[in-house]
């Protein structure tokens, strides 16, 4: 949630930000409960405190007078009114509060939809082949690397399942980007080449629950109920819809100390999304599944070290991407695509042959202390100050860039070649 503080100081400023985000809040409204909660709230200090006057007096007076016994009985009323006033009130404020969308960093281009989100650059050759290349649906299927129709028999549309080769390939992707994160050797490297004065300490790996509790889910400012996020029938919980979802709250209702940051954690877990309205393309061979793996970076820092620390997981997700061998693209995120929690946000796309087109295989979340205030999640300065942690959560993998893999090393005999630093992963095979 925003600083209600920041807020009631700059109701157009964040009048402003919200449009641009897309989100057309009613500030004046939010604002005009949040008078009338601070109002309710003294009224009901107030009254409490004659409560309290009142029963020490009539106490003292051993035997009460009538008048003692009737104000007592008036101020109870009055107060039961006030505290029932003040709980609607402050369930509505909370309601409106949270509908306040993070605001966006003044670098965070101004846009309208994903189609103003800025290139920042390119990297990497594109492969040109000397055959039409086929996508990568059509390879795995050829392979036997991908079964649709007994999935969606068993389990219905966008569902597969993905067999053989193509299964230990992608348990190369995890172990190599394990590898990575759990290196300080080389973290410590990439923060050298990208010109980070970051904390080099390693991911401590982290297999976290699939599912969370709905007030914890929405602290998280992630659930969407509408178009990504499963419930599970009679029961307070929902299915994560990437990694993140559930290392975010780690630490919710905690305070750390500020020698223990910055906390990183690199999480994997199966995710599973509705993917409400989404045809075509997309839908085809391992790009959008209700059910896919992933592999996420979260860290929890000081407030000072936040941006930094996102530039750093940018420079994580290029190194992986530079060592795989596959062409891509970085993205800076217009206002309208980086969503609700985000201050700001980047992504991350392959170059797919078979579309001619980039699409995206990484996104790195920058969320200052959005996610941290309705989370409770603080920590204790060495002066014994405390205050809100930043939090950050960036792609390591997901399956998409074994897309990326299909389609760029594929051969005119229909095989795929083995990246280079998957291969000690996959027994040395050159080709699956």
């Amino acid at each position: 949630m925003v600083d209600i503080q920041f807020i009631r100081e700059n109701p157009d400023l964040v009048k402003e930000k919200s449009k641009q985000k897309g989100y057309d809040i009613d500030i004046d409204e939010l604002l005009r409960l949040d008078s009338e909660r601070l109002a309710l709230l003294a009224q009901v200090e107030e009254l409490r405190q004659k409560r309290n006057e009142n029963a020490a007096a009539i106490k003292k007076q051993g035997k009460p007078d009538q008048a003692a016994i009737d104000t007592g009985k008036q101020i109870k009323v009055e107060l039961a009114h006030r505290e029932a006033l003040l709980t609607e009130t402050t369930e509505a404020w909370g309601i409106a509060h949270k509908q306040v969308p993070n605001m966006p960093l003044e670098t965070v281009p101004i846009g309208n939809s994903e189609d103003q989100n800025v290139v920042v650059k390119e990297v990497g050759t594109k492969p040109n082949f000397d055959f039409t290349p086929q996508n990568h649906a059509h390879i795995a299927e050829s392979k036997g690397w991908l079964d649709k129709e007994r999935a969606t028999k068993i389990a219905g549309a966008r569902f597969v399942y993905m067999k053989g080769d193509l299964v230990l390939l992608e348990f190369a992707l995890w172990q190599y980007g394990l590898s990575v994160l759990t290196n300080s050797t080389l973290l410590k490297q990439i923060a050298t080449d990208n010109a980070l004065s970051v904390s080099t300490k390693p991911f401590i790996p982290v297999i976290p629950p699939a599912v969370a509790k709905q007030s914890v889910f929405e602290a998280t400012g992630r659930l969407n109920k509408q178009e990504q996020t499963y419930k599970i029938e009679d029961e307070d919980l929902w299915l994560n819809a990437s990694a993140e979802h559930t290392l975010s709250p780690m630490y919710l209702h905690e305070i750390l100390s500020e020698n223990e940051l910055p906390i990183r954690l690199v999480g994997y877990t199966t995710a599973f999304r509705r993917e409400a309205g989404t045809y075509g393309k997309d839908t085809e061979g391992i790009f959008r599944l209700h059910q896919f793996n992933k592999l996420e970076m979260e860290s929890f820092s000081a407030p000072e070290d936040s941006l930094s620390e996102h530039h750093f997981m940018v420079a994580i997700q290029e190194y992986l991407m530079q060592s795989l061998g596959l062409p891509y693209r970085v993205l800076e995120k217009c206002t309208a695509d980086i969503g609700r929690p985000n201050a700001k946000g980047v992504d991350i796309d392959v170059w797919l042959p078979s579309q001619q087109a980039y699409r995206e295989t990484h996104t790195a979340d920058y969320l200052t202390d959005y996610q941290a205030r309705a989370m409770n999640t603080r920590v204790r300065r060495a002066d014994g100050h405390i205050e809100l942690v930043h939090t950050n959560d960036a792609t390591a993998f997901s399956q998409r860039p074994l897309i990326g893999i299909i389609e760029n090393f594929q051969t005119k005999q229909g095989d795929v070649r083995i990246p280079d630093v998957l291969k000690p992963f996959m027994s040395g095979k050159e080709l699956i």
